[in-house]
């Protein structure tokens, strides 16, 4: 059983580094009517079982049927001993709809409070203000136990902090060493100096490194005798206010990637790969907005 260490905020607000995502578990954006779910299930209970805490999910994925699958991963395993997120969806952002799609997404995982309870994607055609009106609600009632936002970039965090009663602690955004957008956007930097999580989605890629950058990244599989994608998600694990989710469908993809926790990279190595790494793109393919 692999030992998932929390990274913590100056304000408190702890996340265990490394969490199971649920992105395509029961379907895409909508239910695979093909998929009953025992698979995905078992995917997630075999994370439990070796050592993971953190499970994220959203009411979008696969039509609430993810949140539903979680449910059933979770059921038996004492609530204090997990940290559970979810997202409402932006289509949910209004003051009514963000309390309503709380309320769905505790039904759905067999649970009475959310631990990280996300603004997926923005929406402008409704008021952030409500939105966060919602979300302080929540809290304030201890719905949900702390507040975040998806996809944000700087201006849009900063505001949503600026009509939040609570601490926003988290900003979940596409980030892993080919997309580089929030360092080049000073999002980073912003998250860090302004006490906020920052959590990587698709934190390899997809598997998409290419046969440069995997030449790129060779020393340093042998210096820590590691595979070149536990190398890619320990880049980010090791960085300050960094902490990442990726879905794992299959054991050896879980078994994998924990071997990406329990060590750290050397300060000079985080800063080579930030500086060299040849493949970085400073847009990602979900612009920050």
């Amino acid at each position: 059983m692999s030992t998932i260490e929390n990274k913590e905020l100056k304000y408190g607000f702890k996340m265990p580094v490394f969490g199971m995502g649920t992105w395509m578990m029961g379907g895409n954006s909508e239910r695979d009517a093909g998929n009953n779910g025992d698979a995905d299930t078992a995917a997630l209970i075999a994370g439990l079982e070796r050592g993971i805490t953190h499970i994220d999910t959203a009411e979008m994925y696969a039509g609430g049927f993810a949140e539903e699958i979680t449910g059933r991963a979770i059921a038996g395993i004492k609530r204090h001993k997990l940290f559970l997120s979810t997202k409402v969806w932006n289509t949910n952002l209004s003051y009514d709809g963000v309390l309503r799609a709380a309320e769905g997404s505790l039904k759905r995982l067999g649970t009475d409070y959310i631990d990280l309870y996300l603004v997926h994607k923005p929406n402008d055609d409704i008021p952030l203000k409500e939105t966060i009106r919602g979300l302080d609600r929540l809290q304030s009632e201890k719905i949900i136990r702390n507040i975040g936002v998806s996809n944000f970039a700087l201006k849009r965090l900063d505001h949503a902090q600026a009509l939040s009663d609570h601490k926003i602690v988290a900003n979940q955004v596409h980030y892993n060493l080919i997309f580089r957008e929030p360092e080049t956007s000073r999002l980073l930097d912003y998250c860090r100096e302004n006490d906020i999580m920052l959590i990587a989605w698709r934190p390899l890629q997809k598997g998409g490194l290419t046969d440069r950058g995997k030449e790129f990244l060779k020393p340093l599989c042998e210096k820590y005798n590691k595979t070149l994608y536990q190398i890619a998600l320990n880049w980010l694990l090791s960085q300050p206010g960094v902490a990442t989710v990726s879905t794992m469908r299959s054991l050896r993809h879980l078994d994998e990637n924990l071997g990406a926790v329990e060590w750290q990279m050397d300060k000079d190595d985080i800063e080579f790969i930030r500086k060299k790494f040849p493949e970085q793109q400073n847009i990602s393919d979900v612009p920050l907005s």
